[in-house]
């Protein structure tokens, strides 16, 4: 099955050189260009794409705003925010908006292809060696009134341990039940809290303080 990608970027060159990357790729093809937020909502309600690879700083609508009315538009895409700098506060902005996850523009062709192929078979990704650093600003926010009361004993456990970063195999194996159920436990607690993916179950995770941000070792924090 190919995954169709909608580019969102005012830069031509940054445009050209994405659409290079992913038409090498077996399984992807850029089937739209957006030089602006207000054309990527345009675009994508016409051609629907699987993915869309936004531009949060963008003249006129942003990335961030374009994003929010792209997903509640077409809940089905995903989207992935294009940032120059990793430390970029809008991509906090982004998450809340809907994105699935973000790149620096500097990513190797390697991940953005792999990027894209994730997110479009509905899982999530940060950046690697940011993930700790968003999360933790999310943090510090303030927390929502809703609870994670809906999740059970086990949906809680299993929620935490992907917020420590465990994958679904890891998840697994910590609580001595097979991958498959590690998965549908996910699936629910992420169903349950009415979330779009992985990431902002984890981002939830943090907000209530299931889990509390990294000690100085790198290694998070667990709510007594």
């Amino acid at each position: 099955m190919t995954v169709s990608v909608l580019l969102a970027d005012d830069q031509t060159l940054v445009r050209a050189g994405f659409r290079s990357l992913l038409g090498r790729a077996k399984g992807l093809e850029v089937v739209g260009e957006a030089a602006s937020g207000e054309e990527a909502v345009r675009q994508a309600a016409l051609l629907r794409p699987d993915v869309v690879l936004m531009d949060i700083r963008m003249p006129g609508m942003d990335g961030i705003e374009a994003t929010r009315r792209v997903l509640a538009e077409q809940p089905a895409t995903r989207v992935i925010v294009l940032t120059t700098f990793d430390t970029d506060d809008h991509v906090f902005e982004a998450l809340r908006a809907g994105a699935s996850g973000f790149l620096t523009k500097e990513v190797e062709p390697a991940e953005l292809r792999r990027a894209v192929q994730v997110v479009a078979a509905g899982d999530s990704l940060l950046s690697p060696g940011v993930t700790r650093r968003v999360i933790e600003r999310f943090a510090h926010r303030p927390r929502p009134s809703a609870t994670l009361h809906a999740l059970t004993a086990r949906e809680n456990e299993v929620v935490r341990l992907v917020a420590e970063g465990l994958s679904n195999d890891e998840v697994a194996a910590a609580l001595v039940i097979s991958p498959l159920t590690a998965k549908t436990h996910v699936s629910r607690a992420i169903t349950k809290l009415g979330l779009r993916d992985r990431v902002h179950l984890v981002i939830t995770a943090y907000e209530h303080g299931l889990v509390r941000p990294a000690h100085a070792d790198g290694r998070p924090g667990r709510t007594p």
